[in-house]
This record gives C-alpha cells, structure tokens and sequence, in this order.
C-alpha cells in the first residue's frame, strides 16, 4: 500500500492539473520529487494511474477509479488528524453529565445552550438521576460531573461547588383562596391538604419542607408523600393538593397551577456541580471550566 499521505495529495493534484508543472507549482514542489512520489505510489499500488508522454498527461481507467477512493482517504485522514488534535485541546470529545430532574427544568437546557455556542464540538451526555445515584456514578466513573443537591460534603475523592440557588414557592391549583393572596405567611397553611416529597426519594426537599414549616401549628395535612417534582405538580394541577416546591416548577407550564411566593425565608433550594477528585480528560476539564466561569450570576436567588 502507499506509504503515506503525501502521495495521495500529489497523486490528486495530478489528477486535477493533468500537467506535472502545474501540479507541482500547487505543491510546492519541483517536477523530479513529483514525478517519483507518483511512481512509488503507482509501485506500491501494483498499477498505471496516469498515461503520459512528452505532450500529455491523462488518468488510466485504473487511476480515475481510484481518484475517488484518494479523495476520500485523505479527507477522512485530515479530519482523523483534526479531531485528535482538538480532543487533545479539549474542544472536542464526549462528556456524561449527570443531573436531578428538577435541573432538566430550566437549568440543564439554558446550560446545554451555552455549551453549543462555545463549545460546539463537546458532545453531553445526559443521565437523569437522583442525587445518591449521582455519587455512585461519579465515583465509579460512569459520569463526569453531576448537578446535583448538597449531599456530598462527606463524600471522600469529590470535589464539589454550589452552583445554583433558587427560592421555593407555593404551588395552588387555580381557584384556590390562597392564590389571591398578596403574601402568604405558615400560619396559612393551617389544616391545608398538603402533597410533600416523599422522605427516602424526595429527603432533601422533604427536610426543607419540614424546616419551612417547623412554626406551623396545626401543621398542614399532608395528603400525599411523592418522590418527583413533577409528579407533586401533576396532583397540585389535578387539584389534590397544595406544595412546597422550587420556583423553577413554573418553567413546566401546568396550566391549573400558579406558583405564589412564600414568607421570608433566607431558605434556598441549592444545586451543586460536583466532580471526581481524579484525572480528567481535556474535553471533560474543558467543560467542567467552562460551568464554573462562563456563570458566575448563577448563584445568586
């Protein structure tokens, strides 16, 4: 077989030209080097690519059947050779991130919005999970980086960052007398039929919800105990209940529910990006650099 690109480049270029001189100005080259590159390569090939005398130069039909196939090699091997060069750079490659569904509302597909822009050529992907499958992925390597709620700060060989904070809010279905107040207090939730998050699948807003309501007395009637945001809205816009969740619920567009800010709370739901405390491939460095300071204004509430 050839022995290297060079041949296929000057075996084009004559291909093109039809004329030594011609091609061999193109590459830069004089017409003697030219002249052998294409006989080694006609050598090494086993075939006549080209008819030529002192007057012309001319494809053989086994030269212009593998002018195709040239064209192809060398295309597919520039592009090997400028995909390795970036994925060593760090602006291309394939990254797994994983995420909490309540991320998937508003701040996964804003985030996936900035990397498009800026780094086109790193391909995410996505692994929808709750926070404890997070660690484990993370520390077995299956994920890159996770977004995920603070529950790892004991977590030997993760380093972690707060990367989001957002208020919670109440969630009514339309038509309920607490939509229309202008400021809603605990003392409002007296007696109310509540749907909470769930203690094993739901525990981190479980305990939010709890601490929010620690004044309460009666506290509400906890109605129903689910493990996803979704779901709870889902019962809320079905009119079974009342919730305390994290305003970024409004960006799923259930049209029986309004979203009414609660009392003063200094209390917000946090997302952490976290990663392993261990060699990262450029690409996934490249990412986890650009989350930490491409959004500085994401922490704020």
């Amino acid at each position: 077989m050839f022995n290297d690109f060079n041949q296929l480049r000057c075996f084009i270029t004559l291909a093109e030209e039809l004329h030594f001189g011609r091609a061999a100005a193109r590459l830069y080259m004089t017409q003697p080097p030219l002249s052998r590159q294409i006989r080694l390569l006609e050598e090494s090939l086993g075939v006549r690519l080209f008819e030529r005398n002192s007057r012309m130069v001319r494809l053989t039909e086994a030269g212009a059947a593998f002018l195709l196939a040239a064209r192809q090699m060398l295309t597919m091997a520039e592009l090997s050779v400028d995909t390795a060069r970036r994925i060593h750079k760090g602006s291309a490659g394939r990254v797994a991130l994983g995420f909490t569904a309540v991320s998937g509302y508003w701040l996964i597909p804003e985030l996936l919005g900035r990397v498009q822009r800026a780094l086109p050529d790193i391909d995410i992907t996505l692994k929808e999970m709750v926070t404890s499958d997070q660690i484990a992925a993370l520390n077995a390597g299956t994920i890159a980086l996770a977004m995920m709620r603070p529950a790892i700060a004991e977590q030997e060989g993760l380093i972690h960052r707060r990367y989001h904070r957002e208020p919670m809010v109440l969630a009514l279905p339309v038509g309920h007398p607490l939509a229309e107040r202008a400021q809603i207090g605990p003392e409002d939730l007296r007696h109310q039929p509540m749907i909470a998050y769930a203690p094993d699948e739901g525990r981190y807003f479980y305990e939010m919800t709890l601490e929010l309501l620690a004044e309460t007395l009666p506290p509400p009637r906890f109605v129903q105990y689910i493990g996803q945001t979704h779901s709870i809205m889902a019962l809320v816009n079905a009119g079974m209940g009342i919730a305390l969740v994290p305003a970024s619920v409004r960006y799923l567009g259930f049209s029986n529910v309004v979203c009414k800010t609660i009392w003063p709370t200094l209390r917000r739901a946090e997302t952490w990006l976290a990663w392993r405390n261990a060699p990262a491939t450029a690409a996934e460095a490249a990412l986890r650099n650009f989350i930490l300071d491409s959004l500085p204004g994401a922490d704020a509430a």
